[in-house]
């Protein structure tokens, strides 16, 4: 690995973690980008629809899991309402490359990837490119985490 690569992949693995505190709250859906909103208001059908990452209308909501899940067309609430759990990002919409190095990290809308018809968002676009250098192996590991993670993170809502 070259030197500029290595320097930015420390920084971008870095700045994953840097959102590692006992204050942070691991709710079961992220919404720390707009508060209360799932995937910072992004609506999580289009991703597998059109292949986008397109911001969703405060017109067109639901609730699921605690959150508000906003959307971009009355179609893609519908198909989303049929089967949420097909449509809703994998590990709550945190960072599914933390989720896999045993952290939680906050998931950014445009830095995403659909993977075996599951949708996945990364801390940032440079994590999301060190999630795809191994992403079967990363899903594996992030199976096993995520779940130990939210039981064992503290939650200042409760």
């Amino acid at each position: 690995m070259d030197r500029r690569l290595f320097l930015k992949t420390a920084l971008a693995t870095s700045g994953v973690f840097m959102f590692l505190s006992p204050s942070f709250a691991a709710d079961e859906i992220y919404t720390g980008i707009v508060p209360g909103v799932a995937i910072g208001g992004y609506d999580s059908v289009a991703y597998f629809t059109i292949g986008e990452a397109t911001k969703g209308d405060k017109a067109l909501t639901t609730s699921f899991k605690g959150a508000e899940w906003r959307f971009s067309s009355q179609e893609n609430l519908d198909l989303f309402l049929a089967d949420p759990e097909k449509y809703a990002p994998q590990y709550g919409g945190y960072c599914a490359y933390a989720a896999s190095k045993g952290a939680l990290a906050k998931g950014d809308p445009e830095a995403w990837t659909v993977y075996e018809d599951k949708l996945y968002l990364n801390f940032s676009k440079s994590v999301r490119a060190l999630w795809k250098t191994d992403i079967p192996g990363n899903v594996a590991k992030a199976d096993v985490n995520y779940p130990k993670l939210l039981e064992s993170w503290p939650n200042v809502s409760e």
